[in-house]
């Protein structure tokens, strides 16, 4: 399978919004109303312009089958050195079980080495049982406890 990785482009949103929900979570907290929502090209132009920040797609043949966020966030810990903290991480219903996740992955650690990151780190729902195994396959290691308080 031929594969692109590029940055995200405004005009992209629509469509990352559909991946985002396309699953039984994102349905769950995702609009899909038309017209989009002001608030997705709000954030992704907050996303677009922020350095520190890169919101990624995977194309193959020009169709998004895959997309996740990129931070880069500077820490005094572990000798002043950088993190990289994958989000919102989406394949395709139609790509999933097809090494695509793993291709991305490998791009995704390439990107945070060209960034002298020390450590890629990442949350997962922990209703997502399939993502806990597919991280572990990757060397990822469930090493800390995360908190989330909505607000």
């Amino acid at each position: 399978m031929d594969l692109d990785f590029r940055k995200a482009r405004e005009n992209d949103v629509t469509e990352l919004v559909k991946l985002l929900a396309d699953d039984v979570l994102g349905v769950q907290r995702e609009d899909l109303s038309t017209p989009l929502n002001q608030s997705y090209s709000d954030s992704f132009r907050s996303i677009d312009a922020d350095p520190n920040n890169e919101l990624m797609i995977v194309e193959s043949n020009g169709e998004i089958i895959g997309m996740l966020q990129l931070t880069f966030i500077p820490y005094l810990t572990h000798i002043g050195s950088w993190r990289c903290l994958v989000e919102n991480v989406r394949i395709a219903k139609a790509y999933r079980g097809k090494g695509l996740g793993t291709d991305f992955f490998q791009w995704v650690i390439k990107r945070a080495e060209e960034k002298q990151c020390s450590i890629v780190q990442l949350t997962t729902d922990k209703r997502r049982p399939d993502a806990f195994r597919f991280y572990e396959s990757l060397g990822f290691e469930a090493s800390h406890e995360g908190f989330k308080l909505k607000i």
